[in-house]
């Protein structure tokens, strides 16, 4: 058995999607200053890192965070190598998207650009006939190697609002650098926050 992380570490510093808050760490108690225990307070937004968007990101009456059900969250799904190419389109889709795949992680050439301080705007990204393929072919959730999976400045958001609509649950952020494609069990495990409209998410690959 292989076990793979496809999450993002948490930290200061990291790059965020323009206009999110930042991530930050800060000690509220510290056993050096002696405290009887170390205690620090987070501070973010909860589109940070590897993260989740369930519906209530952009539909109103969505469902929220901890709505979202655990068999969309877990099962069988597939990494897909999608390096050298400048879009995820319908066609490529239907090269390479195997049949039956409920759960699909697109690994691309954004995977270095997590990992630097500023955002950057030309990152690979699923265009809107790439969504309705999805959507067709009947996924449940999708996968981004970078912070959103749409075109930057889409006006409208039409990608999200594709997938979201038709229920497909969209997961951006994911570190996919290590991580051979193919087939694996996927756990994608956001935090339960009640009522949130996303939240950072522990991704694991097995096979």
């Amino acid at each position: 058995m292989e076990l793979y992380d496809a999450s993002v570490p948490l930290r200061t510093g990291m790059v965020t999607f323009p206009g999110d808050p930042p991530f930050t760490m800060s000690p509220m108690f510290e056993r050096n200053r002696g405290d009887a225990f170390d205690l620090a307070l987070l501070s973010m937004g909860t589109h940070i890192g590897t993260h989740v968007d369930p519906p209530a990101h952009y539909l109103d009456g969505g469902a929220t965070v901890d709505q979202i059900p655990l068999d969309t969250l877990v099962g069988e799904g597939f990494v897909l190598d999608m390096r050298g190419k400048r879009v995820i389109d319908a066609g490529a889709l239907k090269k390479d998207l195997p049949i039956g795949c409920r759960r699909v992680l697109f690994k691309t050439d954004n995977g270095p650009l997590l990992f630097q301080r500023d955002f950057r705007e030309d990152y690979v990204y699923l265009t809107e006939d790439g969504a309705d393929t999805l959507v067709e072919r009947g996924v449940c959730l999708a996968g981004m190697d970078y912070l959103s999976i749409e075109k930057y400045k889409n006006e409208g958001a039409p990608v999200h609002s594709t997938l979201l609509r038709a229920g497909v649950l969209i997961v951006e952020g994911l570190n996919l650098i290590e991580i051979p494609a193919g087939r694996y069990e996927i756990f994608c495990l956001p935090i339960s926050i009640k009522g949130a409209d996303g939240a950072p998410a522990r991704v694991i690959l097995r096979r």
